[in-house]
């Protein structure tokens, strides 16, 4: 999922949403790579039923509850247990964080993925350790205000928007998200390395819907302790929230540590020719070059003296390369 991904309006809003199928579930393929990879291949996601540690989930949702309880825009539930979002109040939106930096700024995510038993299951479904890129979008989305908006957030794929990193994208249910309260739809099927995204001004823009095969959507009533996992060349799209509760859910990325992980470190230097950063105990210099996916934190490809006023010493980078040429350059938020 790309948060504030730079979408046409007009095609958003006039966008029918097509039926939904049920997503299939892979759980009996865990402990069976061959058969997991042909279903990747095939789907272009595995989904899991209730392999999440329900206490982990849990404690992860909590820093949710509380963080709406702190906007006030939730009645206080203090630690009373929930498999359901929690219920607005009705009160202004207009201060709402609605991209959660208060929770991205204690990155809980850290603590949920050492959990041992969420560490446990992702070893298993890789073979391996995991390595957790620490692209991270916390979501706790309000129902929608706009009853005219299409239910479609922005078709995308993730695989346009970080070239060079080979994750998979991890989507993380916290509480019950029905039909209503909407989640996330993905296109089946359509795994082909092909971005569908139409171009403006050297940016991709949202996907049409009309463009993509109206009876391969699927979703499903997700729970705590599912999880979904998605190729990188999916469409997919969040579904707007048109209940009466929070949506809440966490976006992650994640791939073996055998999987061609990128750099993540601090940046030192950045133009538009090189990238300095400090990562796994050394300085590192790449290069930079017109086909190098150097973007925001909206995903929109910088260039010239944009990528300057972007990036700046200090901060922290996720850095994809090929050789001693960097691929893609991003911020983790």
């Amino acid at each position: 999922m790309i948060a504030g991904l730079d979408l046409s309006a007009e095609m958003q809003m006039s966008a029918a949403t097509p039926p939904m199928g049920e997503l299939k579930t892979h759980n009996h393929l865990l402990g069976d790579r061959p058969a997991l990879d042909t279903a990747w291949e095939r789907d272009g996601y595995w989904f899991f039923r209730g392999v999440l540690d329900a206490g982990a989930v849990g404690r992860l949702r909590q820093v949710y509850i509380d963080e709406l309880e702190r906007q006030g825009v939730i009645d206080p539930v203090g630690e009373a247990p929930t498999d359901k979002s929690v219920r607005y109040n009705g009160v202004s939106l207009a201060a709402y964080p609605f991209r959660m930096e208060p929770i991205a700024a204690r990155a809980p995510w850290r603590s949920f993925v050492a959990e041992p038993p969420i560490r446990a299951f992702f070893t298993r479904l890789f073979g391996e350790e995991p390595f957790w890129v620490p692209v991270v979008e916390y979501r706790a989305t309000p129902p929608q205000q706009d009853p005219a908006r299409s239910r479609f957030d922005g078709v995308h794929q993730d695989g346009p928007y970080s070239p060079g990193i080979p994750f998979r994208i991890c989507w993380i249910p916290l509480a019950e998200i029905d039909s209503d309260v909407g989640g996330l739809a993905l296109v089946e099927g359509l795994t082909e390395r092909i971005n569908r995204h139409p171009l403006a001004d050297g940016s991709n823009t949202a996907i049409p819907v009309d463009s993509l095969p109206a009876d391969a959507w699927r979703r499903t009533t997700y729970q705590a302790g599912d999880v979904l996992l998605m190729n990188l060349w999916t469409p997919h799209s969040g579904l707007s929230n048109r209940s009466d509760r929070f949506r809440l859910s966490m976006d992650h990325r994640v791939m073996g540590r055998s999987e061609g992980c990128p750099l993540v470190g601090q940046l030192l230097a950045i133009d538009a020719t090189s990238v300095t950063l400090v990562a796994e105990g050394r300085e590192i210099i790449l290069r930079l070059d017109a086909d190098t996916y150097v973007r925001n934190d909206v995903g929109r490809k910088l260039a010239g003296d944009a990528i300057g006023e972007f990036y700046k010493p200090g901060q922290e980078v996720i850095v994809a390369f090929d050789g001693n040429r960097a691929t893609v350059v991003r911020p983790p938020h």
